[in-house]
Parts: structure tokens; sequence; C-alpha cells
């Protein structure tokens, strides 16, 4: 890269999440690299950057040690946000996951290793490292975690090897256990998967589980708020901070929010009943609630509750979604 320096790296910079973390840094007037293969993210998100001299796109993969090391070259701050992120998939594709998202970070700590300069590395990790908490809302110091889904096990080991690396190798590690973020560009979830299922049947509506999961949900600008306030304010070795709303909503009221914004009357909800005791499938953890009293402590709060959080960010698919005619 030419010895140039670049003030931060994002893995992932094309997906939902990576973004609006973009978006934000750009507006901070930092010099943003990004890397990613494009296989869930879109250079749509990332479009209107195009000509911005503190911006550069990086099309590589993680799994490559060579693209690893190039996106890493010259970086001061990465934030590792590139993942496969469907936990529904995981257990049934439990090598695609254990590839794109533990090899894949191994690869990209290789890369920190060897390549001086990184001052921190952020990751984005996730609820599902909990696994069925028995206390709600669930803080950081919770144990022992127990994952039960593939994903949130991949999950956990990142942040294991993250841990290992920033201890052995003298870099500052950040990592955020996200409960489900929502909002514009978002492709996956339950609420886009709510929106393309009305759009083919208006008529009727299946909802995987029995629809009484019940789960915190965070609208993405707060998301982004607490991830750059605890980059900030973080002073250990590693620090790791839940990121969720203070509330959490169900499963059924998220399907009646989607088709009153879509303007669905009379729509028949289908519950599938699901497995093992009402979930969406094998894996899903049916209740989850984050404490997150230190993200609180530094000054942090979300804008939105989760029913907030929900109708915008279905309000904003519904509109983002027509416009592309992807819908």
């Amino acid at each position: 890269m030419g010895g140039s320096r670049t003030d931060a790296l994002v893995t992932g910079g094309a997906g939902f999440i990576g973004s609006h973390l973009v978006d934000a840094l750009l507006q901070r007037g930092l010099s943003v690299r990004v890397i990613d293969n494009l296989t869930s993210g879109s250079v749509d998100n990332i479009r209107n950057h195009r000509g911005n001299p503190r911006f550069s796109f990086l099309l590589g993969d993680l799994m490559n040690p060579e693209d690893a090391r190039r996106a890493v070259d010259g970086c001061r701050l990465v934030f590792h946000l590139a993942a496969n992120p469907e936990v529904r998939t995981s257990s049934v594709q439990p090598e695609r996951h254990f590839q794109q998202n533990v090899l894949a970070t191994y690869t990209l700590l290789e890369a920190v290793r060897r390549v001086e300069g990184v001052e921190a590395l952020v990751f984005t990790s996730s609820s599902t490292v909990y696994g069925e908490a028995r206390r709600l809302p669930t803080p950081e110091t919770y144990a022992p975690l127990k994952p039960i889904s593939v994903y949130g096990a991949c999950k956990l080991a990142c942040e294991a090897l993250i841990t290992s690396y920033a201890h052995n190798y003298g870099f500052r590690a950040v990592i955020y256990r996200l409960a489900n973020i929502v909002g514009p560009r978002s492709r996956h979830g339950v609420i886009y998967d709510f929106i393309q299922k009305l759009m083919r049947n208006r008529e009727e509506l299946e909802i995987l589980g029995d629809g009484t999961q019940t789960k915190s949900y965070l609208y993405v600008d707060d998301c982004i708020r607490a991830m750059l306030l605890g980059l900030e304010a973080s002073r250990e070795s590693v620090e790791i901070f839940n990121v969720g709303s203070e509330d959490w909503v169900n499963v059924g009221e998220i399907a009646r929010v989607v088709a009153e914004e879509m303007g669905v009357r009379h729509v028949k909800f289908r519950f599938t009943g699901g497995v093992d005791g009402g979930r969406g499938w094998r894996g899903d953890v049916k209740q989850m609630l984050l404490s997150v009293e230190r993200l609180r402590r530094l000054g942090w709060k979300p804008k939105y509750n989760s029913l907030e959080a929900v109708r915008r960010a279905a309000r904003e698919l519904i509109r983002e979604l027509n416009a592309t005619h992807t819908i």
C-alpha cells in the first residue's frame, strides 16, 4: 500500500452494520479502507463514498492471507465485522461458518501480528455466545458461556483468539456482544424475512416457531454510537461490552408491526410451532436481553427501544426495497 497510513480498516465494510460504521468514521474525518468479498455485502452500500480521497475499497477475502495482509498494511485501527451472519444456517453448514468466521478471524489476526502499527482491533461478537442465559438481563460477566448454535460457538472462538493475540502481540481489543441490530441495508433477519414473505403472499404470513421468542432489538445508529464510544473509553488490553436495547419484543409483535407498515390488513399468521419448545430453528435462543449497564456508565443509552427500532427498520427497509424493485 505504498507505506501510507490509513486510520481504519473495516472488514465486511460493504455489509449492513459495516457500511453504517464506514459512514460514521468518514463523517468523523478518518481515512477508511474496506475489505469485503461481497458475499453478503453490496457495493451499493458504500457507493456514495466513491471519489472520497479518504476512502478506499479492496475486493478480497480474509481467508486469503495475502488479502488480509494487504488490508491491514498501514492501518491504525481494525474493525472486524466480516462474518457469515446467518445464525439459522450454522447448524446445517457448520464447516462454512467455521471457515468464514473462525478461520477468517485467525487469518486476520496473523496479518495484524505480522504487520506493525495496529493499535486496536474492534470485533463484533454476538449475544449468542451466552446461550440460554439463566440471568436476564445478562451482564458481560455471566458464566459459563454455553452457546447453543454453531454461529455462537464460532463467535466465542473468535473472542478467545482475539483475546490471546491482544495479550501476546501488543494491541488493544474491544469486543462487542451485539443484540439483534436492525435498520436500513439489512438483508437478513426476521424483519427482512417477513417483508419478503408478505410481498409474495399478502394473505398469510409463515412465522417460524411459536411466536413467543422474545429478544432485544437495537437500531443500527444506536449500535454505531455504542461501538465508537466504547473504543474511545476502553483502557484495558481487552474490553467486552454488551450492545442492545433495554427491553425486548416477541416475534408475533414484530409480524404485526411489519404487516402494519406494509399496509397489509387481515393477514393470517401461521406459526410453524418450531422445534425444541417453540424455537424458530435448532440453536435459536428463545429469550435474550442483555445488560448494557457498562455502556450506560460511559454515557451511552439507546435512542429507540426495541419496538421503535423494529418499526423504524421495517419502514425504511420497505421503502428501500421498493426503490430497488427487489421485493
